[in-house]
């Protein structure tokens, strides 16, 4: 299923991403005689039968050719308030030789937080003293079951989902000092969307391609296999030192071709007005425009 977080008439709730765009599913229900509340994607995750329902619901609607397209006030992230954003550094080997670092023994780890969620659509608005902005194309799982010392081969069994996420990075705020979460987690650097793909429609995370684009050019170009840690392996290793819960999201990292990994005198840093779009295989295109720097007293 293509499952979107909107708002409509205000409340946050549950469409389903049909291919003549977005359906309410409690105005769905209502069509087949069943009257349901509206529901967030956090509450799909943790109520299997409503999710059985909503599959089963979707395939009647699709086996019955209905045409619908429900007006949305707003696209929201596919997951708009997580508990927890974990990110995964340098994880394509051509990324951490343009980054000139070394291949790492184990993943590296940083976070994000809530404020730096953002939907397809949305301005990114980095801070005004944030003169390096960069982009970074990645692969988002989102958990839809708790999960504790997992093994690889259970992993994915915990994903709910897959969608787009960019990991907007402020280069110099990140290497101001040792640690890099000031430079990754401002307001709206961690756009995801535009919908979630749910686990059973994604034969194998480990292999899907990954375009990052600027202004329309192709800018960033691979495939998740050439990841040095899998997202088996991710979920598995993560889980063994937090416990993983639903409504959390991983970004798995991002490939070469960063601005980052370009010569200093070549760097040509984001600006105003530039469009970035990430497209992994299957999952649609996240596409954000950089706005004007926020003013402190915004």
């Amino acid at each position: 299923m293509k499952l979107a977080s909107a708002l409509i008439k205000g409340r946050e709730q549950v469409v389903w991403v049909a291919s003549q765009g977005y359906v309410s599913l409690v105005d769905l229900a209502a069509y087949y005689g069943k009257k349901i509340n509206p529901f967030t994607m956090e509450q799909l995750m943790q109520d299997a039968d409503r999710f059985h329902y909503c599959q089963d619901l979707i395939q009647r609607a699709l086996t019955d050719q209905l045409v619908w397209d429900t007006p949305i006030d707003k696209l929201l992230a596919p997951v708009p308030y997580p508990k927890k954003i974990l990110c995964v550094g340098l994880n394509y080997r051509p990324h951490v030789r343009e980054s000139q670092m070394e291949i790492p023994e184990y993943p590296v780890l940083f976070s994000k937080y809530p404020n730096a969620v953002a939907a397809s659509g949305d301005l990114i608005h980095p801070p005004r003293d944030a003169r390096e902005m960069d982009y970074e194309a990645e692969l988002v799982l989102i958990i839809g079951r708790t999960c504790s010392h997992v093994t690889e081969d259970t992993a994915l069994d915990h994903v709910f989902g897959y969608c787009n996420g960019n990991d907007i990075s402020a280069r110099d705020l990140q290497f101001r000092t040792g640690q890099w979460v000031l430079g990754k987690s401002c307001d709206g650097f961690a756009p995801m969307g535009p919908y979630v793909v749910t686990s059973e429609d994604v034969y194998d995370p480990d292999n899907l391609e990954i375009i990052g684009k600027r202004n329309g050019e192709i800018v960033q170009h691979a495939n998740t296999r050439e990841m040095i840690f899998s997202c088996r392996y991710l979920i598995s290793y993560i889980s063994h030192y937090m416990t993983l819960h639903p409504g959390d999201v991983i970004f798995t990292g991002t490939p070469e071709g960063v601005i980052l990994g370009q010569p200093i005198s070549d760097r040509n840093w984001l600006k105003p007005g530039e469009t970035l779009t990430v497209s992994v295989e299957g999952l649609g295109e996240l596409i954000n425009e950089m706005g004007t720097p926020k003013d402190d007293n915004q």
